[in-house]
């Protein structure tokens, strides 16, 4: 049987500097696909010869790009009420779109404030949706505020706005999970790691406290088909060798993926009815 495919971020250890030797660490450990994490604080702006040769690191390490963290930066704010620093921070977004498109990935993790009613968040995204379109790439929003989210979902199509769950911010809330639950029809990217409960972690899955179990089965039951993607850092972890912690991570990914997939197969019961469905057969 063939081992399902998994993702990792690219800076569980850094996220700026040389990446190539991490991207060969993680292609060793068994991964598929990567979600590129690097610069997603600051205001670099990717230049074309350096998306080129992430490329090339990635197609001589076999791996692929999955999705990719947009950044938000200092100065280059796409939901800065300054409209130099907001036109700055559209630019960037819209090269990490680029980006995304040319290294084969779908969809571009962004961040909003939380207040559900920001103008200018509304003003980027407009400007952005024929960027998007254009490169068949989604921005998905990443969970901070709910209502937040809601808005935005309310006014922007699915073809060009979605979600992004992430699981350790998601943790931090009472009902992270059930507002998952309400919202997973717009899922198309996680952000998956465990923390405490108190604050954001960016632990290896299974060791904190996010119910992990209930969280596969939302995954399961949402349109989101991607391989998984663990947005986990070797720094709160019990693991420092970089070497070993990709490796458990990717223990942990298999366990993971094996539970979304068991909780996406109907039951016997389930089975039975859908039988007797397409005969014709009653329950009587």
């Amino acid at each position: 049987m063939m081992k399902p495919s998994l993702s990792i971020a690219t800076d569980y250890a850094a996220d700026t500097g040389d990446p190539s030797s991490a991207l060969e660490r993680i292609a060793r450990a068994g991964f598929t696909h990567v979600h590129w994490c690097h610069h997603w604080c600051t205001d670099f702006i990717y230049g074309d010869a350096e998306v080129a040769q992430i490329g090339e690191w990635l197609r001589s390490f076999g791996l692929r790009l999955l999705d990719l963290h947009g950044s938000v930066g200092p100065e280059k704010n796409w939901w800065s009420p300054r409209e130099h620093e907001r036109l700055a921070g559209v630019e960037l977004v819209a090269n990490r779109l680029a980006m995304t498109a040319r290294l084969g990935g779908d969809a571009v993790v962004m961040h909003v404030p939380g207040d559900p009613g920001c103008l200018p968040v509304r003003r980027s995204l407009d400007a952005l949706e024929g960027v998007a379109h254009g490169h068949g790439v989604r921005i998905a929003i990443e969970n901070g505020s709910f209502p937040a989210l809601r808005a935005l979902f309310n006014e922007y199509d699915p073809a060009f706005v979605g979600l992004c769950y992430d699981a350790g911010h998601g943790n931090l809330v009472p009902d992270g999970l059930d507002h998952l639950d309400a919202l997973k029809d717009r899922l198309i990217a996680l952000h998956l790691h465990d923390n405490d409960g108190l604050s954001d972690q960016h632990k290896p899955v299974f060791s904190g406290t996010v119910d992990w179990a209930r969280l596969a089965g939302i995954i399961a039951r949402s349109p989101c088909a991607k391989c998984i993607n663990m947005e986990v850092g070797i720094r709160n972890a019990e693991i420092k060798d970089e070497e070993q912690f990709l490796a458990a991570a990717y223990r942990d990914g298999l366990t993971l993926a094996a539970m979304i997939a068991d909780a996406g197969r109907p039951r016997p019961d389930q089975r039975r009815a859908r039988r007797n469905a397409h005969h014709g057969k009653g329950d009587a």
